[in-house]
């Protein structure tokens, strides 16, 4: 029914004009809004798009889908995944539908299923949400048609409470007037992170801050999309480099050198600050960078690790108390905002971690080790992923394994990491050492067992 459509817990995405129509999308908003009401004492579900071309297209069969199961709609207009979770409780919203394909190419859009939290579905509410969308969907009658309510501050309000964290030095950042080189990709990024920055006291030399989704280069913030971003550093003297994704979830850096330090160091240097004014563990997914686990030793902390996905590591993040988490693709989540990756959040942390450690960010990079990251992919083999869980283990019985999601091993400088994708019929493999050589024979030796299971299947 749905063939060529990425569906997970999370949302439902695809290629537009292909597998992610007008028709789909109406059909899951219809069903989400539908389920989420029906389990709440309100009908007001908050929506919200990203800049992307396809996105007024979607936007309109959303909120029309909304209206004819009964819902009242909070419409936020373009903006932000993370402004449309916070928008979620603002509001006291059944839900909220985010229109993103987050760090996608061009031609992809999607639909982000928010709870009534403010953070994505857990798999039970996804499976329940998916019976009704497959089932048939109760629309309201002519007299119980939703309303549609326009709501134009919940960026200035999101603004407000990134500025508002505790240990946020506000008066002190001002008085530092940090340089700073911002690249937002033509995303969303650029209705907000300007604001941030400004309010901040912040002199900014800026590219790609039209929000017409038209993005310039390969829209995901890693280290090979930012050399035009590395380039601005160093021609404008700025302290920082700072990337978005098209949604503003993820962010990433660029040293005063000019050289991306690697999304996984967001979190790592976030969570170095936060553990200075908040006590507890952090919570991260398994693909994540042991970086992370070097600066949170260093504090005085640990490190727990969670199945992929936003939610998973939200969830335990509630169950462990967690003061700071997220995830190692410049994903950071903080639990005195919401339970929702922010990059806003991202950059009032890093700003002060360079305010409080008054050292060039290349300085605080340097001062831990350097790990390597190397991800590789195929097509899911016709066997038991059990079965290429067990090859793995035995060509690796040296290695601690953890099954939480697919299967990660590890050892104390490296491990990788076997999954099946959530979004596509493949298997991820990811590992990391202390160098790329040692990455790539890691992937290379968990390939075999899986290849040769497959050749036998």
């Amino acid at each position: 029914m749905y063939e060529g459509l990425m569906i997970s817990v999370s949302g439902v995405r695809g290629r537009v004009g292909e597998a992610l129509t007008p028709e789909v999308v109406a059909r899951f908003a219809a069903g989400f809004g539908a389920w989420a009401t029906g389990r709440a004492h309100t009908r007001a579900i908050v929506v919200g798009r990203d800049s992307r071309v396809s996105g007024p297209m979607f936007h309109r069969a959303v909120v029309s889908a909304l209206q004819s199961v009964g819902c009242d709609v909070v419409d936020i207009g373009l903006t932000t995944t993370p402004t449309c979770q916070l928008a979620v409780e603002h509001h006291h919203a059944a839900g909220g539908l985010m229109i993103s394909a987050s760090h996608n190419p061009v031609e992809w859009n999607a639909l982000k299923f928010i709870g009534p939290s403010g953070a994505f579905l857990e798999a039970h509410e996804g499976a329940e949400m998916r019976r009704i969308v497959d089932g048939n969907i109760p629309r309201a009658s002519w007299d119980r048609l939703g309303a549609i309510t326009d709501d134009r501050d919940a960026i200035e309000r999101h603004v407000q409470q990134v500025l508002a964290i505790p240990f946020v030095d506000v008066a002190g950042i001002r008085k530092r007037r940090f340089k700073v080189a911002l690249d937002c990709v033509r995303g969303a990024g650029g209705r907000i992170i300007p604001q941030l920055l400004g309010h901040l006291g912040c002199a900014v030399t800026a590219i790609h801050l039209e929000p017409d989704g038209r993005f310039p280069r390969s829209p995901e913030p890693v280290a090979e999309n930012l050399h035009e971003l590395e380039r601005l550093v160093l021609q404008s003297g700025a302290d920082v480099g700072m990337a978005v994704d098209p949604d503003v979830d993820r962010l990433a850096l660029v040293s005063e050198q000019g050289v991306a330090v690697g999304e996984d160091y967001t979190l790592a240097l976030a969570a170095r600050v936060v553990l200075r004014h908040r006590k507890g563990p952090v919570v991260a997914n398994l693909s994540t960078s042991l970086i992370l686990d070097d600066m949170v030793r260093e504090a005085g902390s640990k490190v727990i690790r969670a199945p992929v996905g936003e939610v998973n590591v939200a969830v335990r993040m509630r169950e462990e108390r967690a003061p700071v988490g997220g995830e190692g693709n410049g994903g950071v989540i903080l639990p005195e905002l919401h339970l929702g990756r922010d990059a806003p959040v991202g950059v009032a942390l890093i700003l002060q971690l360079l305010l409080e450690d008054d050292t060039p960010l290349s300085a605080i990079v340097g001062r831990f080790p350097r790990y390597s990251i190397v991800k590789d992919k195929m097509d899911r083999p016709n066997v038991s992923l059990e079965a290429v869980y067990q090859a793995l283990q035995a060509e690796f019985a040296d290695a601690t394994a953890d099954l939480q999601d697919g299967l990660r091993l590890s050892w104390q400088d490296r491990w990788v990491h076997v999954r099946p994708s959530g979004t596509e019929p493949i298997v991820r493999v990811i590992a990391e050492a202390r160098t790329e050589e040692a990455a790539r024979e890691l992937v290379s030796r968990a390939w075999a067992p899986i290849k040769a299971l497959r050749q036998s299947g």
